[in-house]
């Protein structure tokens, strides 16, 4: 009896992971450029317009949307529900300035002006960039420097 259930409890673990992972990649989802939020759009049209982009996909996870854009040149942007940007990556450029808050910017120009902001994430607990020289600078919500990577 006890290797009957044994086997019955593993044919239901086997069965749960595949479910899983089958809603789990049907989760992603290629889409057109006009189909992101109009904020995104708008990001995209402003800030990059000199990129042409390469792929847009969503991905729901539960409730929430998150949108990414890749660029031909590989860089990517990567978006909330409300379209708001979250993570920025340049690969061949610097990231916008004015997509970067004017505390950061005046930080970066200041300690170590020979580099540009190559990648920039934020959420609700502040922001983390990339320098040209691969410095990683975290930032709390208040704009202090929390976190210095070498």
């Amino acid at each position: 009896m006890k290797e009957v259930r044994k086997i019955t409890w593993l044919w239901l673990a086997m069965l749960m992971l595949t479910v899983g992972m089958t809603a789990c990649a049907d989760n992603e989802k290629v889409i057109e450029f006009n189909q992101l939020p109009k904020a995104a759009q708008n990001i995209v049209n402003k800030h990059f317009s000199g990129k042409k982009v390469a792929l847009v996909r969503v991905d729901y996870d539960g409730m929430r949307r998150e949108y990414d854009v890749t660029f031909n040149d590989g860089s990517k942007i990567e978006f909330n529900s409300k379209g708001q940007w979250t993570d920025i990556e340049c690969r061949t450029s610097k990231v916008p300035s004015a997509l970067i808050p004017m505390q950061i910017s005046r930080y970066v120009n200041k300690n170590y002006p020979a580099t540009t902001i190559k990648k920039i994430e934020h959420d609700r607990y502040g922001y983390e960039i990339e320098l040209s020289n691969g410095l990683e600078i975290k930032f709390n919500k208040k704009m202090k420097v929390t976190e210095i990577d070498h």
